[in-house]
């Protein structure tokens, strides 16, 4: 059977091969983003470690979205101070509040996994002062952008107090982690459920082959028991027939004796009788002989077919406890099997 390990360079895998993407909620984390940046007027979306999105923008402003960002000048510029920001959230590992080139405040929130930023949730694009409107205008021409439009879209642009942004940042981080931390324990939790399943399955098919083979091997002792008990009834026959022989070579060495009695009342005329009746006596003496000795074989054929019996039987419980003992294993492994499938089932849950 082929044994199924459970290590670090196995499914729980090194971690640095563990991506946001292997363990997000993606549902619930977009839901609970929509509701955050809602709530507070942020925007907010979720990236992996490349800045990758992983859920959709949540309460994107039309200034950002339309005006800056659909510029080929603040589209660059924007990539440029999110990847700042993403370098000095994942220096510290923590939340980083940063001015973008644009003048609103954005932050960028590591989600960390025991020590290694697998992603960021990054955010604002709000105003946490009264914005200078010359200075917009001179942005907007500076990336080509209507300038009055530009304006336009700024005027709608939510005012909060700086430490309020930080609030939200600091609240995100220990969302955002306490979750990471949660869905790697669902995610470790799952794989080993998954190995535990697979060992038990081939464990469970290698007991089934076993009883198997244990029946047949009862199956092959019960035959050859009957075998061995068919060479002892044989040896019997065998003894019954040496018993005839040896009355017929008694009787034989009886009518040789008489032959030779009455041969030598004849005297000379029977002499050649006499030497037919003493040939008949020693063909009856070595008859018996080896009647003695074929008895002898048989004894020794029978005392080593009762011995075989014994073994044979002994032999036969053994494989009837081991079939028996097989089959409880292969209960238990099922019982396991319900447990891990439960266990699966639980982690779909958390």
């Amino acid at each position: 059977m082929k044994t199924v390990a459970l290590n670090e360079k196995q499914g729980l895998e090194n971690l640095n091969t563990v991506n946001l993407q292997d363990i997000i909620d993606v549902e619930f984390l977009q839901s609970f983003q929509d509701n955050f940046a809602e709530s507070l007027g942020l925007a907010s979306i979720t990236v992996d470690i490349n800045g990758n999105p992983v859920t959709k923008p949540s309460n994107f402003t039309e200034f950002c979205m339309e005006h800056t960002r659909g510029s080929k000048t603040g589209l660059t510029r924007c990539m440029e101070c999110d990847r700042k920001g993403g370098e000095e959230s994942a220096r510290t590992g923590k939340p980083a509040i940063y001015e973008c080139h644009a003048g609103l405040v954005d932050f960028g929130t590591p989600i960390m996994l025991e020590g290694r930023q697998i992603g960021s949730i990054l955010g604002g694009q709000v105003l946490t002062s009264p914005p200078d409107e010359d200075y917009y205008r001179k942005v907007a021409q500076e990336i080509s952008v209507d300038p009055d439009e530009y304006i336009k879209a700024l005027r709608k642009i939510k005012q909060l107090p700086r430490k309020s942004v930080e609030a939200a940042a600091n609240v995100l981080y220990l969302v955002a982690n306490t979750l990471s931390k949660v869905w790697y324990q669902q995610y470790k939790l799952k794989h080993m459920a998954g190995v535990i399943n697979d060992s038990v399955v081939q464990i469970s098919a290698t007991m089934e082959e076993l009883a198997a083979s244990a029946s047949d091997v009862s199956s092959n002792q019960n035959t050859l028991n009957a075998e061995i008990k068919n060479v002892d009834v044989v040896s019997g026959k065998i003894n019954e027939v040496m018993d005839f022989i040896k009355e017929i070579a008694d009787e034989t060495r009886l009518l040789g004796l008489n032959a030779a009695i009455e041969a030598a009342r004849a005297g000379d005329a029977g002499l050649g009788f006499g030497v037919v009746a003493q040939e008949i006596r020693k063909l009856s003496g070595d008859s018996k002989q080896t009647v003695g000795k074929i008895k002898e074989f048989t004894t020794i054929i029978q005392e080593s077919v009762n011995k075989t019996v014994t073994m044979g039987q002994a032999t036969s419980v053994t494989v009837e406890q081991q079939a028996a003992a097989i089959q409880e294993v292969t209960a238990s492994i099922q019982e396991v099997t319900i447990m891990v499938e439960q266990l699966h089932a639980m982690t779909d849950e958390i």
